[in-house]
């Protein structure tokens, strides 16, 4: 049986090839897509969303229902967008039809009868800012406890951040909407640079996949991603899909290995270390200084350090083709 899924995207180039390995991934059955601003601004991701969705002619994936999610994060700033790694749209060089269109969206509170109608069987993949993930823990937190996972890229532990020296990006956009989530959440997975910067697609991927598979802009999308980054670091091998890897991991935990760590992420408005996510690795840590003088064992989240790369390789090839990769 196909997991459910509810997906929460800043919708750049790899949240979108995220949504298109999903859609036909038949192990996964997207239940909804909440567009938040981030990469690009939640109009423009919403637009993004309904043309992706329309590129399959499917009931099921016509069905998928499209959330309006937040539009600045918990810190009040103004967010800002990044169409030189992902395009106006996310989509790189394409501008989608459904441009400016965003009555074709959900209410953003009408996620909850979705949570409501799977509970337990429903697995939150958010792959962008938190904004909207933190809002349901504040507004529902009973309610969004009882799905059965959540799983978020971010953070960057003891690796190079991709805002700053030490912070990526999704956290970095609002620390203070990741902390309320990592405060309240009980089966959080966390999958972050660590791990997604080795999820590399090679141009020789990328040209094979455009030669048989059935989505004719992932080429476009993924060279125009490749393009940046390869600006960046003239060594780098290919794109990194952080993304769908996040929704790999959702229904191949063999993928990774993990740790179960306490996890502090660091606030404020300016400075390098803003959205710094650290990994407490003392082997034994209590809040001991609680008001109460009592000791109580500190949260810990489970977070992804290393990756099976030949599995990750099969299993994208595979659904990306339609052809059977060993």
């Amino acid at each position: 049986m196909a997991q459910k899924v509810l997906v929460f995207g800043d919708i750049g180039i790899d949240d979108t090839i995220a949504l298109i390995y999903a859609y036909l991934n038949d192990d996964i059955d997207v239940v909804g897509v909440v567009a938040d601003y981030g990469n690009i601004s939640r109009e423009n991701a919403l637009a993004n969303i309904s043309y992706v969705r329309s590129l399959f002619e499917t009931e099921e994936i016509e069905d998928v229902k499209i959330f309006a999610g937040a539009e600045v994060p918990m810190t009040g700033e103004l967010p800002e967008y990044v169409p030189e790694i992902h395009g106006e749209y996310g989509l790189g060089p394409i501008t989608p039809p459904m441009a400016g269109q965003i009555d074709i969206a959900e209410n953003f509170l009408d996620v909850v009868e979705i949570i409501e109608e799977h509970n337990n069987e429903l697995i939150i993949v958010n792959i962008g800012r938190l904004t909207s993930l933190a809002t349901l823990f504040i507004v529902y937190r009973d309610l969004i406890s009882k799905i059965k996972g959540i799983y978020i890229m971010g953070g960057a532990f003891w690796v190079p951040g991709n805002v700053t020296a030490v912070s990526e990006a999704n956290i970095h956009g609002d620390p203070v909407a990741a902390q309320v989530v990592l405060t309240h959440a009980e089966n959080v997975t966390i999958i972050p640079l660590n791990v997604t910067q080795m999820a590399i697609a090679t141009p020789q991927m990328v040209d094979y996949i455009d030669s048989v598979g059935e989505i004719d802009i992932v080429k476009p999308l993924i060279d125009y991603y490749y393009d940046f980054y390869k600006k960046r670091n003239p060594n780098v091998q290919g794109s990194p899909l952080h993304d769908v890897l996040t929704l790999m991991a959702a229904i191949h935990d063999d993928m990774f290995t993990y740790q179960n760590l306490p996890v502090i992420i660091v606030q404020g408005q300016t400075g390098v270390e803003r959205g710094q996510s650290i990994a407490d690795i003392r082997p034994f840590v209590t809040l001991a200084e609680l008001e109460e003088e009592e000791e109580e064992e500190v949260k810990r989240h489970r977070i992804a350090f290393n990756l099976d790369y030949k599995q990750f390789y099969t299993d994208f090839m595979t659904t990306m083709t339609g052809q059977r990769f060993d």
